[in-house]
């Protein structure tokens, strides 16, 4: 089963209203030889948005998972890609924010479903709250303004989130909106931050596009037993052994890849390409 074959000349629908198709469809073209359309009219915003007025239905896997069935729904064509975003501390450096991307690839035709995915620390996600036009644009200036935009609300709280300016990329505009917010508050201040949709956000544009070349990486891991792509990892197994006193430590020895088509399951041993860990991650040596 040649990757190729099942792919070229195919089309793949991107589902997406925000430009990521600027990130995505490139590699894709490139590396599969498909072809790359955006359906019309659809509206990714009812499956969750970065403000927090339409929650999030699922998991992020899921929810990309909802996006590229809802665009082969609308389309009627075989394949998607659907892409999802989120932005939390990073889970081992928590004091610095993280911009965690999901790629999902589904194929109908071949009952096939890969993910690709990464985590970034490169990232603007940022808010705070202001009480004049110079604090806003302070702030602005701070997260890369007006390349990337901006978002204003009156409140960051979800039950007094009546009015939201999204997509604030000119200094007349953050002018003009931060007045008006600030015109309405009850409390002399708005909330500002910033606009984390790709279209507004070419930091996060950029890592949608290393997601999906993590994508095509797992599309091209194919399984040694029936030839299936998509032969990825679904557990790392701890204990590798410490290079002073060679008991087991905390650093990944090997992963377990499995087929999604005939289970067949592969241990790779010493992933990192090392064979024993440092003495300074063992709590024998190092307490």
């Amino acid at each position: 089963m040649a990757t190729n074959s099942l792919f070229t000349g195919r089309v793949v629908v991107i589902a997406t209203m925000h430009e990521k198709e600027k990130a995505i469809a490139p590699i894709l073209e490139a590396e599969l030889g498909v072809q790359c359309v955006v359906p019309n009219d659809f509206n990714t915003d009812i499956f969750g948005t970065f403000t927090r007025d339409i929650a999030r239905p699922a998991d992020q896997i899921a929810t990309a998972k909802l996006k590229a069935k809802k665009a082969l729904e609308i389309t009627g064509e075989t394949m998607a890609i659907a892409s999802e975003g989120s932005f939390a501390p990073h889970p081992d450096l928590p004091f610095i924010s993280a911009n965690r991307e999901i790629v999902v690839f589904i194929d109908m035709l071949n009952q096939l479903e890969i993910v690709g995915q990464e985590i970034f620390t490169e990232t603007n996600f940022n808010s705070q709250s202001v009480r004049t036009v110079e604090e806003a644009e302070s702030f602005a200036n701070k997260i890369g303004f007006p390349s990337h935009g901006l978002v204003v609300m009156l409140s960051s709280d979800s039950l007094e989130r009546t009015e939201i300016f999204k997509g604030i990329n000119t200094e007349e505009k953050l002018t003009e909106i931060v007045n008006f917010a600030l015109s309405k508050s009850s409390t002399g201040k708005v909330h500002i931050e910033t606009d984390m949709r790709a279209l507004y956000n070419p930091t996060r544009m950029q890592n949608i596009a290393k997601a999906t070349k993590n994508l095509i990486q797992k599309i091209h891991q194919i399984c040694p037993n029936c030839a299936c792509p998509g032969f990825d990892a679904i557990a790392q197994r701890r204990g590798l052994p410490c290079g002073l006193c060679n008991l087991p430590t905390s650093a990944i020895r090997s992963v377990v890849y499995r087929c999604q088509k005939c289970s067949f399951q592969q241990e790779k041993l010493f992933p990192q390409g090392v064979k024993v860990a440092d003495p300074a991650q063992c709590m024998y040596c190092n307490p």
